[in-house]
């Protein structure tokens, strides 16, 4: 079975090592460019082109992957399938008609619900209490192609974006198995979307993250846990803006104005919400690393009574 990979980010990886660990004919590898990173500004590799290399596949780099020079590359491996799991490029017809069996995407939701760039952190930030993986037969629309298998897990309460990303990748890549073997042996249907149902996981961004204390305590609590690691959920403490990395929920222990500072202990800093009392545990100043709170107030205070913004 040739396969033609397509995939950039760390989600893709398992998936990867999957296809290769069943010893499938992974022609190619297909990634986006390298980019500059960190203050050095030194160019990475993508994560699937280190973990290509290191398992000794070709990869192929292009500016854009409807470009004749990409097409006539795939044309010329006569794929069986193409496999793609957060390329990050838009594939048009003349792609998806090359290989024989199709191009399946990996995706990182129960669809219809969270096309889009960031499923895992809008089925958070929601409050969902399960999410999954879906293999999607691909076309031109985003993420609107016929279902050929999905499998679901429950969101802990203890869940957030990293730990959630981890469990699907590895699921991904077990389902991505399962599949292309249905596919190619005629076992698996195909099922379509039900577009009424759909929903779209817009790309994050860094405003998303200010809490809003007059919010209920489970929805803050949610914000948190779906923008981690990045944009982060903050607020503001008298003049400087603090990243929330870690937060709890409990009863309130006495009234007070949303966004106060009712309580401060070891456990943490207790603020009032709409509903709820929500414990910062872990937090990160300006130009600091992050600490929990009781390593914070070692050597620093929190003042009781400051209305967080």
């Amino acid at each position: 079975m040739k396969i033609v990979f397509m995939g950039t980010p760390d989600f893709a990886v398992p998936t990867l090592e999957s296809l290769f660990s069943k010893e499938y004919s992974i022609e190619l590898v297909i990634t986006q460019k390298d980019k500059p990173k960190g203050r050095g500004k030194k160019v990475q590799y993508t994560p699937v082109k280190e973990k290509a290399l290191e398992l000794g596949l070709e990869v192929y780099q292009p500016e854009s992957i409807n470009d004749i020079e990409a097409i006539n590359t795939i044309k010329s491996i006569n794929p069986d399938f193409i496999v793609v799991v957060a390329y990050g490029q838009i594939l048009k017809t003349n792609i998806l008609e090359i290989p024989k069996y199709g191009c399946y995407n990996v995706h990182a939701s129960l669809l219809p619900k969270y096309r889009g760039a960031a499923p895992i952190n809008w089925a958070i930030i929601n409050g969902e209490k399960e999410t999954g993986v879906t293999i999607m037969e691909m076309e031109e629309g985003l993420d609107t192609g016929d279902m050929v298998l999905w499998k679901s897990i429950q969101i802990n309460s203890d869940d957030d974006a990293p730990s959630i990303h981890d469990k699907l990748s590895e699921l991904g890549g077990e389902l991505i198995i399962e599949a292309l073997e249905g596919i190619r042996n005629g076992a698996l249907t195909k099922t379509p979307q039900n577009h009424n149902l759909s929903t779209y996981a817009h790309m994050l961004d860094k405003d998303m993250g200010r809490i809003n204390w007059n919010d209920k305590g489970e929805n803050i609590i949610n914000l948190i846990r779906g923008l981690k690691p990045w944009p982060s959920g903050y607020t503001q403490y008298q003049d400087e803006i603090v990243k929330i990395h870690k937060a709890s929920l409990t009863d309130k222990v006495k009234e007070g104005n949303n966004g106060e500072i009712i309580k401060v202990d070891k456990e943490g800093i207790y603020v009032n919400t709409q509903d709820k009392i929500v414990i910062l545990e872990e937090i990160q100043f300006p130009g600091k690393k992050k600490l929990k709170v009781e390593e914070y107030l070692r050597g620093n205070s929190i003042e009781e009574g400051i209305i967080l913004k």
